[in-house]
C-alpha cells in the first residue's frame, strides 16, 4: 500500500462519520433526550484526549511500528509462514476482529477495566458522536492489547492501518442514530453489527449489555452465544445509558474524565 493508499483508508473513518451524522440529523432514529451540543462538546473533548494518549504511547510503542519491528524481526505466526495476500489480509481481518470483540468482552467483565468503559455507556444518547466516546485510561490500554496481538501473530504495517481504519468506519456505523429497513437491517447483521444490533449492547438493562461485543462483524457474538436479536422491550421503547446515570451528568466531561475514579 502506497502512501497515496495509505491517506485514503485513513480517511475512510472521517468520511463514513460525516455520512452517518448527516443521515441522523435529516432523519434520527431516536428522539435524543439531552441534545447533541453539550454531548458532541465532551465526546469530542475526550477523542483529542484519546488522540494526545495516544501520540503521547507513540513515544513507547505504536501498533503500526510494532508490526513493521515484527516484520524486520520476524517475530509472530504469519512471518513465518508464506499465505498467498488474499489469505493473509482475510485471515487478519477475522483474528484481529475477534481480538477487539475479546477485549470489549473483558471490559465489561474486569471490574477494573469496566471502570473506564462505562464512560462510553454512561453516554445518556447514542448516535455517531458515541463512537468516539471513549476514557483515555481505555485506548492506552486498547494500544496495549493491540500490540501484543500484533506481536503475536505478526501482520504487517499496511494490515494493521487498514483493519483501523475498517473497525473505526464500523463504529461510527453501527453507534449511528439511524435506523436501516428492517429487511435490509436483517441482511447485514448476517455479516456487520448494525446499529438496531448494536444499539441492544447500549441498554441499561444489565443482561443485555453483556450481549452483542462485536465492533464489526457478528460471526463472534453468534459462536460465542452472546448475539441477542432485540432488547426485551423492543426497539423503539428501550433506554438506554447506565440504570444509575439516567440524567445528563455523563455530558459533562469533567465528570465522564473522573468518572473510572468514582
Amino acid at each position: 500500500m502506497g502512501d497515496n493508499g495509505t491517506k485514503l483508508v485513513a480517511l475512510m473513518p472521517a468520511v463514513v462519520f460525516v455520512l452517518i451524522a448527516l443521515l441522523e440529523t435529516m432523519q434520527p432514529r431516536r428522539a435524543l433526550r439531552f441534545g447533541r451540543l453539550r454531548r458532541w462538546t465532551t465526546s469530542l473533548i475526550l477523542f483529542v484526549c484519546n488522540r494526545a494518549t495516544v501520540l503521547l504511547l507513540a513515544w513507547i510503542i505504536a501498533v503500526p511500528a510494532a508490526a513493521f519491528w515484527a516484520e524486520t524481526k520476524g517475530i509472530g505466526l504469519f512471518n513465518q509462514i508464506a499465505l498467498p495476500l488474499w489469505a493473509e489480509w482475510l485471515s487478519a481481518f477475522l483474528l484481529l476482529d475477534f481480538a477487539m470483540w475479546l477485549q470489549h468482552r473483558l471490559t465489561h467483565k474486569v471490574p477494573l477495566l469496566w471502570r473506564f468503559h462505562k464512560v462510553h455507556h454512561a453516554d445518556p444518547d447514542i448516535d455517531v458522536s458515541t463512537a468516539i466516546r471513549f476514557h483515555p485510561g481505555e485506548i492506552a490500554f486498547s494500544v496495549l492489547w493491540k500490540t501484543g496481538w500484533v506481536l503475536l501473530l505478526g501482520f504487517s504495517a499496511p494490515i494493521i492501518i487498514a483493519f483501523e481504519a475498517w473497525l473505526a468506519a464500523n463504529a461510527a456505523f453501527n453507534h449511528g442514530n439511524i435506523e436501516l429497513p428492517r429487511w435490509l437491517d436483517r441482511i447485514v447483521r448476517l455479516c456487520l453489527v448494525t446499529p438496531d444490533m448494536h444499539l441492544v449492547h447500549h441498554s441499561v438493562i444489565m443482561r443485555e449489555q453483556q450481549s452483542n461485543y462485536g465492533f464489526a462483524l457478528t460471526i463472534w457474538d453468534r459462536l460465542f452465544g452472546t448475539y441477542v436479536d432485540e432488547s426485551e422491550n423492543g426497539r423503539h421503547l428501550q433506554s438506554i445509558g447506565l440504570a444509575d446515570m439516567q440524567d445528563a451528568r455523563p455530558s459533562h466531561a469533567g465528570i465522564s474524565l473522573k468518572l473510572p475514579l468514582t
